[in-house]
This record gives C-alpha cells, sequence and structure tokens, in this order.
C-alpha cells in the first residue's frame, strides 16, 4: 500500500493519461466532423480503443464532448494564469501571450475548426462557456490593475477582449491575429 504523498499509483497515473488523449482524440474528431456527425465509434477509434472502453469513460457523447471542452478551456486558462504571473516581463508582452494562449492558437484554417465547434454548441456545454471567458477576463482585468490601478483595469480588459474577438474573425493567421492585437494593447497599455 503506498503512503498519501507517494502520489498517484501508476494504474490511477496510466488511468488519467488515457482519459487525457481520449479527450484529445474526442476533441479533435468533434472539430473536424461537428459535434452532430461524430459518432462515438470515431472517436473510439480516434483514440485507439475500443466503443465499450470509451463508454465506460464516458456515458454519452454529450457527456465526451463536455469533458473534451472543458478539458481544453482548463488547460487555456491554466496557460494564460501562467503567463500573467511572470511578473519579471513587462505586462505588454504578458498580456499579448495571454492573448495567444486563449484565442490566437484558434485562429487559421485547422484551429479554427475547435472554436467553431465550441462556439456552435454552447446548450450542450453549460455554465462552461460562461465561466471560463469571465475567468479570463477576471485574469486580464486583475493583471492591468496591478500596473494601471484598478479603476481603469476592467474597462481597458474589456476593450481588449472585444478587438481580441474582432480581430479572430478578420484575420486568417495566427501571425497576424497577434500583430495587430500588440497594436491594440500598445494603445491600451503603457
Amino acid at each position: 500500500m503506498s503512503s498519501p504523498d507517494a502520489g498517484p499509483s501508476p494504474s490511477t497515473a496510466a488511468d488519467t493519461d488515457r482519459r487525457i488523449m481520449v479527450l484529445e482524440s474526442a476533441m479533435a474528431t468533434f472539430a473536424r466532423f461537428g459535434y452532430r456527425k461524430t459518432s462515438m465509434e470515431e472517436v473510439a477509434r480516434a483514440a485507439h480503443i475500443s466503443r465499450p472502453g470509451l463508454y465506460f469513460l464516458f456515458s454519452s457523447k454529450e457527456t465526451l464532448f463536455r469533458a473534451a471542452v472543458t478539458q481544453v478551456l482548463d488547460r487555456d486558462i491554466t496557460a494564460v494564469e501562467q503567463v500573467l504571473a511572470d511578473g519579471g516581463r513587462p505586462l505588454p508582452e504578458r498580456l499579448l501571450e495571454a492573448f495567444d494562449q486563449w484565442a490566437g492558437r484558434y485562429i487559421g484554417p485547422l484551429a479554427r475548426d475547435v472554436a467553431t465547434v465550441v462556439e456552435d454548441n454552447p446548450h450542450i456545454l453549460g455554465e462552461i462557456v460562461e465561466t471560463a471567458p469571465r475567468r479570463f477576463e477576471i485574469l486580464i482585468t486583475d493583471a492591468i490593475a496591478v500596473e494601471s490601478g484598478p479603476e481603469a483595469a476592467l474597462p481597458v480588459a474589456q476593450t481588449m477582449i472585444s478587438a481580441s474577438i474582432g480581430l479572430k474573425h478578420q484575420v486568417t493567421s495566427r501571425e497576424s491575429y497577434l500583430e495587430r492585437l500588440a497594436v491594440a494593447i500598445g494603445l491600451l497599455v503603457r
């Protein structure tokens, strides 16, 4: 029997790794085919597990989809937190990287499919489609408040988020998104 400080048992770690891999495969499959056209069989095939094995992990396609999107959003928020916590870098640089972690990776022909499948199915996803963006706004606002003061932070953060959303729909490449967002950040944060 392992001690509580020894970390997860090998089987638990393997189960966690397997679940992460299945969710990554599921997200890629949903992005490729869309929610409606994706079957559990296709996800199982992409994840290299049996369909009964997939149903053992996730009781339904809806549950699987929700878990896959939650994993992606949690990963994105964690990356944003890490970037913004690096106080050794200038704020505009951290903000640009935070927006890249949150939205930039979903710009371009292949990456756009992930964002589209999420945006097209908010009724399935529930509150995560509201709580994750709200958390992102809080993180951006807090980072700005440290340097600019709390009174200006929220409107500046909201304006940056609006600029990011608009740019996502105007540009065709991640590079173009980052170049133009850097201009917006430069105008808003001094």
